[in-house]
C-alpha cells in the first residue's frame, strides 16, 4: 500500500469510512425521517447550525414515531433535561426512553407526524401529532381497539447539535377522554 499517493490514501479511507457509515442501522433509520408539514427558519442562522437543529428535531420525532432508541440518542445530548417533566419521570436521556417504552405498551401502533417546525435562535418549537389505538394497558386500564388522536407542542434547547432541553405540554384531556376503558380483569 506504499505505492498509493496520500490523495488515494485518503479518498479509500473516506471511501471505506461512507460504506460504514451507511451500513449502520442510524444511517439507514435516518434515510427515513419524519419531516415537518411546515417549516418556518430563521434565515440569519448559519447554514449548518440551521440543518443540524432541525436534524436534532427530526430524530427525536422519528423515535416518537417508531420508538427506535438510537434516534432518541442521537437526538439527545447526554446531558439532557426534562424542563417540564410529568410526576415520577427519570431526567436524562432515560426519561423519554422510558416513557415511550411506557406508552407503547398501551398503543403499540403509535405513529407521529411533526405538523409545524420552527427554527430560531437555538431553539426549535414543534407542534407533533400523535396516533394510534389503544389495544394495550395504560396504568389500570385495559385497551379496546380504541383510536387515539392527540397533539403535543415541544420546544427544544439545542446545543452542540443535541436536543439539551425540552419544554413540553401535551393535550392530556383529549388522551384521557380517548382512554376511556375497563379496568383490566382481576
Amino acid at each position: 500500500m506504499s505505492h498509493l499517493t496520500a490523495s488515494r490514501r485518503c479518498r479509500l479511507a473516506v471511501f471505506s469510512l461512507s460504506g460504514f457509515l451507511l451500513a449502520s442501522p442510524l444511517a439507514h433509520a435516518e434515510s427515513a425521517l419524519i419531516q415537518a408539514q411546515t417549516l418556518i427558519v430563521d434565515q440569519s442562522l448559519p447554514k449548518a447550525q440551521r440543518e443540524a437543529m432541525e436534524l436534532a428535531a427530526r430524530r427525536y420525532g422519528s423515535f416518537w414515531n417508531s420508538g427506535d432508541e438510537a434516534l432518541a440518542n442521537a437526538a439527545l445530548s447526554p446531558q439532557f433535561v426534562d424542563k417540564t417533566p410529568p410526576e415520577g419521570r427519570v431526567q436524562g436521556p432515560t426519561g423519554p426512553l422510558l416513557a415511550s417504552k411506557f406508552f407503547r405498551t398501551a398503543v403499540p401502533d403509535l405513529s407521529c407526524e411533526i405538523e409545524q417546525m420552527i427554527v430560531a435562535g437555538d431553539r426549535v418549537v414543534v407542534h407533533l401529532h400523535f396516533r394510534g389505538h389503544f389495544s394495550g394497558t395504560f396504568k389500570a386500564l385495559k385497551g379496546q381497539g380504541q383510536r387515539v388522536d392527540f397533539r403535543a407542542t415541544d420546544i427544544y434547547q439545542i446545543d452542540n447539535g443535541r436536543i439539551a432541553a425540552n419544554w413540553h405540554i401535551e393535550d392530556n384531556l383529549s388522551l384521557m377522554a380517548q382512554l376511556q376503558a375497563q379496568p383490566p380483569a382481576s
